[in-house]
């Protein structure tokens, strides 16, 4: 296959699924004539589509085409064999029609397992050397149609039908907007309280954008430092945990105190000892001062001498003159 036409393919294909719901592996229903053509020109009528489709692929085939190829005539149809081996290994398509005597022909079969309503309902991609159903399948919307031409496998452009559709919903994307158009889940109501709310009422309001001066930012504001926490103890241990911590407190404490009123006392009586001795000294200097000043005062300076006082014979104080 060409690059061009692969391209185009691809392209074609995408547009289906993205239109049309498309999806891997595409099922497509083959006739009893693409077979006999397919086994004619030693194609590989699965790995064909395949590269056609750009996609992994589930060939089908219907009743009524798998019996047309047993009523075929050796004679004419020399490798009658070899196209119903090739059927068999197609999954097959019931389509209801095998307890009629005879099969019907491949346009009513595969016109009434495609159509459904005017639409492609189950999505087949159809493989067909028929002319007249290629043209009748082209006014279904959203029907990809293959087929066979000189032992090349073409696949037939989108049908107007198919196209006008495709741009109908493309427009209305633009008008109404790239929205997802799925159903949304409804909520249902809460048993217990009754305080639910439908799918409508239970969607929250969006908060609104305050308007306003902007804060500082963040990262140019210094943090706050916070106050350390105690680290929390097991239930059992947390009470003996804060007495044993509290008498702890306490005896350091109290020992803390005594060796505190120990140390001052200590250095109180150290202070004490220094200031007697201090005093002894001074009194020391005092009175060997005041000796060697007292006979030198009495020889030179002229001072009168102290007399001591003189008792008389009946005990009385007799004064003296100077």
């Amino acid at each position: 296959m060409r690059g061009k036409r692969s391209k185009a393919y691809r392209k074609l294909m995408s547009q289906y699924n993205m239109t049309f719901g498309f999806r891997e592996p595409y099922q497509v229903l083959v006739d009893a004539e693409i077979i006999k053509d397919a086994t004619k020109c030693k194609i590989d009528l699965a790995g064909g589509l395949q590269r056609t489709l750009h996609g992994a692929v589930k060939p089908m085939i219907t009743q009524c085409s798998i019996r047309h190829l047993y009523l075929l005539s050796p004679s004419e149809h020399p490798h009658k064999d070899v196209a119903i081996n090739l059927a068999k290994t197609f999954e097959r398509r019931r389509c209801n029609h095998h307890e009629l005597p005879d099969p019907l022909s491949e346009k009513e079969c595969m016109e009434s397992v495609v159509v459904h309503n005017g639409e492609n309902k189950h999505r087949y991609c159809v493989a067909t050397q028929a002319p007249d159903i290629r043209r009748d399948l082209r006014a279904v919307p959203g029907v990809p149609l293959v087929y066979i031409n000189r032992s090349v496998m073409i696949m037939e452009p989108m049908a107007p039908i198919s196209a006008m559709k495709r741009e109908r919903e493309e427009r209305g994307k633009f008008v109404v907007g790239i929205k997802d158009t799925r159903p949304k889940p409804v909520k249902r109501k809460r048993e217990e309280g009754g305080e639910g709310r439908e799918g409508g009422e239970a969607e929250e309001k969006k908060k609104k954008k305050r308007k306003g001066p902007k804060g500082p930012n963040p990262l140019s504001v210094k943090k706050r430092k916070k106050p350390e926490k105690p680290e929390a103890s097991p239930e059992g241990e947390g009470v003996k945990h804060q007495e044993e911590v509290g008498v702890g407190a306490g005896r350091s404490k109290t020992k803390a105190e005594g060796d505190g009123q120990a140390q001052a006392q200590a250095q109180a009586e150290g202070d004490g000892e220094v200031r007697a001795k201090k005093a002894k000294r001074k009194r020391r200097r005092v009175g060997k001062s005041s000796s060697g000043d007292g006979g030198d005062g009495a020889a030179g300076d002229g001072l009168t001498p102290t007399i001591p006082p003189q008792t008389g014979g009946d005990g009385s104080e007799a004064t003296v003159s100077p």
